[in-house]
C-alpha cells in the first residue's frame, strides 16, 4: 500500500504538473517535472500522462501485492508565463538533488502559484510598444503606429474584461480584433496620413498564439500528438476568431457605406 509520505509527495508532483500546465508549459517538460519529483521521493513505479486540459499519474511502492494510486488533475485554464515555469522547472530539480521536505516543498510551489503579474500599467505599456512597432514593420507610418498603439491598448484592456467573465478565447479575440478593426477604420477615415491595414495588423499581433503554435510543434516533435493536435485547434480556433473579428467589422463598414482606402 501507498504510504501517507508517498501520497504527499504525489500530491506536491500534481500540483508542480498543474502549474507549469496553466502557464503554458510543454507536455514533455510537465511529465518529467511529476516523475523528477515522484523519484526524489523514493516511488519506483509511476506513469505520466498529461494533456492540455489534465494530468493523470498512477503510482505504487513495487510491491506486487500493492494496490496503485492514482491521481486525476483538471485544468480548467491557461495562459502564458515563462517565469513560473522556470521556477517550478528548477524547484523540481532542486527537490530532487536536496533534501527538502515535503511541506517545504509545497510552501516554495504555493509562493510561487501566488506570484502576480507584471503590474497593469506596466502590461499596458509594453500593448502599447508591440502594437505600434509592429504596425511599423508591416509599412506603417508614425501615424499609424501612435493609432495602433492606442488601438493596442483598447483592445488589451477589453481582452482582460472579457478574461475576468470567463469569456471563451475565441470570442474574447473575435470582440477584440473586431475593435481593433474599428479604431483602424475610424482613424483612416478622421486622420489623412493614416492606414487601417498596418494598425489591424499591428493589433492582431497582440493576440497572436505564438507560444501555443510553438508548443503544439514540440509537442509533436516529443510524440505527443493527442497534446500537439489539441494546442494546435487551440491556436487555429483564436486565430479564425481574430480574422473573422476583423472581417466582420470590414464588411459591415463597407455594406453601410464607408470607404475603405
Amino acid at each position: 500500500m501507498v504510504n501517507v509520505f508517498q501520497k504527499k509527495i504525489l500530491i506536491v508532483a500534481v500540483y508542480a504538473a498543474e502549474i507549469m500546465m496553466r502557464n503554458g508549459a510543454e507536455i514533455y517538460r510537465v511529465e518529467d517535472t511529476v516523475t523528477r519529483i515522484c523519484k526524489a521521493g523514493r516511488i519506483k513505479h509511476v506513469e505520466v500522462f498529461a494533456t492540455p486540459t489534465g494530468i493523470f499519474v498512477s503510482m505504487d511502492s513495487g510491491n506486487e501485492n500493492d494496490d496503485p494510486l492514482t491521481y486525476i488533475k483538471r485544468i480548467h485554464e491557461t495562459g502564458t508565463n515563462l517565469s513560473k515555469i522556470s521556477k517550478v522547472n528548477h524547484f523540481s530539480r532542486e527537490f530532487f538533488d536536496t533534501d527538502l521536505s515535503v511541506e517545504e516543498g509545497m510552501d516554495i510551489l504555493r509562493e510561487i502559484d501566488r506570484e502576480e503579474e507584471y503590474p497593469y500599467m506596466v502590461r499596458t505599456l509594453a500593448a502599447a510598444i508591440v502594437c505600434s512597432f509592429f504596425a511599423v514593420i508591416f509599412g506603417g507610418t508614425i501615424i499609424d503606429a501612435l493609432v495602433a498603439a492606442i488601438s493596442g491598448v483598447s483592445c488589451y484592456c477589453f481582452s482582460i474584461m472579457f478574461r475576468k467573465l470567463n469569456v471563451n478565447s475565441f470570442i474574447r479575440c473575435f470582440f477584440c480584433c473586431g475593435l481593433a478593426a474599428l479604431i483602424a477604420l475610424l482613424a483612416a477615415s478622421s486622420i489623412p496620413d493614416a492606414s487601417y491595414d498596418p494598425i489591424i495588423i499591428g493589433t492582431i499581433m497582440l493576440f497572436v498564439p505564438g507560444a501555443a503554435i510553438t508548443n503544439a510543434i514540440r509537442d509533436f516533435l516529443s510524440g505527443d500528438m493527442l497534446a500537439g493536435t489539441a494546442r494546435l485547434m487551440e491556436a487555429l480556433l483564436i486565430a479564425v476568431g481574430l480574422a473573422c473579428g476583423a472581417g466582420v467589422v470590414l464588411k459591415v463598414w463597407e455594406m453601410t457605406g464607408g470607404v475603405l482606402v
